[in-house]
């Protein structure tokens, strides 16, 4: 373990970049989001960003090819260019798990090379959440928000950064900030650690469980009379989806410039009326069996077919975003019955 005094946040950033781009989020007007460092941008105080780093592996739209025409003859040509090393810091817990849950659809055979290509580039300096807050619930999915994986773990005190190398990536990057950083003990971190565990516990949300979904809760949970009652103020705006950590849901179109075509890749949500529709028309025509297509894939489908792993890490975006206050937590608290009050 290493650290760094917190008054030369400046000088680590500046010694990362000099190998690799580096993102950090930073306070806006419309809430933290990440952006490039460069000398004079500080790092936000904010718990989280209002988007997640999923936007760095799977971002919001993307060239995947293009195609130039000449007669009968097709040209196919490769527009990637994502082959710069580049430094994520200050990724919470919550995001650092979306990851994993991200990596088991698009690294599974057949394997999306996109996606494949960011991931060996990017590396993940996570933070431990000094203050989580009162819409957190990762506790939930098992998820310790005073323990975050990523390449590096980083706590941050009243003084100091402390950074715990966790991967080959993260020994690599840290070795090369031996001369800016100190050695730490293992042991300085933990008053830091166990006043988070003990923050966590206090939250309103930490006796959500989810022992009422996950694999084998198909048949129990689909014609659950409750779906009615939940789905009638949706709105079906997508609000959910678009800040969610973990949904992966895209649509591929070509567009014709005029001069050859486009084809590019862009997020979708399983909350639209046209999601999935083909000439056949589209298989959920109520908004009903749309909003129990959304949570069932989260708490039942995903985990059925992923060893258990929920589809969600308890970050409370869609909490915090929803125009009309409906979430995942109110879909728990529901079909729960008693197991969540």
């Amino acid at each position: 373990m290493r650290k760094i005094s917190l008054d030369k946040l400046d000088l680590l950033f500046s010694e990362i970049a000099k190998s690799a781009k580096l993102y950090l989020p930073v306070d806006t007007d419309n809430g933290a989001k990440y952006d490039v460092w460069e000398d004079g941008k500080k790092l936000s105080d904010a718990l989280n960003t209002v988007r997640s780093a999923k936007d760095f592996f799977f971002p919001q739209t993307e060239n995947l090819m293009d195609f130039k025409m000449s007669g009968k003859n097709i040209e196919i040509i490769d527009t990637r260019s994502e082959c710069e090393d580049f430094v994520v810091f200050g990724v919470r817990a919550c995001d650092v798990k979306s990851f994993e849950i991200l990596d088991r659809v698009f690294l599974a055979d057949p394997v999306d090379t996109f996606y494949k290509n960011r991931r060996e580039h990017g590396v993940i300096i996570s933070m431990a959440c000094n203050k989580p807050a009162e819409t957190c619930f990762c506790k939930t999915f098992g998820i310790d928000a005073s323990e975050p994986c990523g390449d590096i773990a980083t706590w941050k005190t009243d003084d100091a950064l402390f950074l715990d190398a966790k991967t080959e990536k993260g020994e690599k990057l840290l070795s090369a900030l031996e001369k800016i950083t100190e050695a730490a003990k293992d042991a300085d971190a933990e008053p830091q650690k166990a006043l988070i565990k003990e923050r966590l516990a206090r939250l309103p949300l930490a006796e959500l469980e989810t022992s009422a979904f996950g694999n084998g809760k198909t048949n129990e949970l689909f014609n659950a009379p409750e779906w009615k009652d939940l789905s009638e103020s949706c709105l079906g705006c997508g609000t959910c989806t678009f800040v969610c950590p973990t949904c992966q849901c895209y649509d591929i179109k070509d567009f014709n410039t005029g001069n050859g075509v486009k084809r590019f890749r862009c997020w979708d949500s399983c909350m639209y009326s046209e999601f999935t529709r083909m000439a056949h028309g589209n298989n959920r025509l109520s908004q009903l069996e749309r909003f129990r297509q959304r949570f069932m894939h989260k708490l039942v489908y995903y985990p059925t077919n992923n060893d258990g792993l929920f589809s969600c890490v308890g970050c409370g975006r869609c909490i915090n975003k929803c125009p009309i206050n409906m979430n995942i937590v109110k879909v728990m608290k529901k079909l729960g019955g008693k197991k969540n009050g």
